[in-house]
């Protein structure tokens, strides 16, 4: 489960009530902090135990682990309130929520910079490509700037779609 004292937690005791986890002899073990979560997943991997818990994407230790999301249900959020609360009469569950990340930018900046409004209006990845590449980048222990190489040097397909082609050409030159 999640560390003490995050929202995570109390939905994840929550949804291990409505499972059955103790009835099942699955241990609902809440971390001290998200270290220790992270830990417990390599800890596990190593040693080719099976982990079954909490972990949010993108992030690096899901592009160290291969890791499958348990599908629980469609998420209804009154659910997810309920059981965010302690007191929640009728623990449900269901899977988590997924959260929306949005660009915005300035009128000013849209105006005086419309190359990279349009990149920016254009940039879409998925949450396993960003995994893959901060597991990248922790294996390798690179550097933002060494991250953002590695994945122009090998993701130019997915890059390529987000800009015109001038600068398409001219970011490929430069990866020479």
């Amino acid at each position: 489960n999640c560390p003490v004292g995050w929202t995570c937690q109390v939905v994840g005791s929550q949804m291990a009530v409505a499972g059955g986890f103790e009835a099942a002899g699955i241990e609902d073990f809440v971390h001290g902090s998200g270290e220790t979560l992270a830990a417990s997943i390599g800890s596990a991997y190593s040693s080719q135990e099976p982990w079954f818990g909490y972990y949010w994407s993108p992030s690096t230790v899901l592009g160290k682990y291969p890791m499958v999301q348990v599908e629980l249900g469609p998420h209804d959020p009154s659910v997810h309130s309920c059981n965010a609360d302690k007191e929640c009469p009728n623990p449900t569950l269901q899977s988590w929520p997924s959260s929306v990340v949005t660009t915005v930018v300035t009128d000013t900046f849209e105006a005086s910079h419309p190359a990279e409004t349009d990149l920016m209006r254009n940039l879409s990845f998925s949450n396993k490509m960003m995994n893959g590449l901060l597991g990248w980048q922790d294996a390798n222990q690179a550097t933002g700037e060494e991250a953002a190489v590695y994945f122009l040097s090998s993701q130019s397909d997915v890059w390529g779609t987000w800009i015109n082609d001038s600068a398409r050409e001219n970011l490929a030159a430069l990866l020479q």
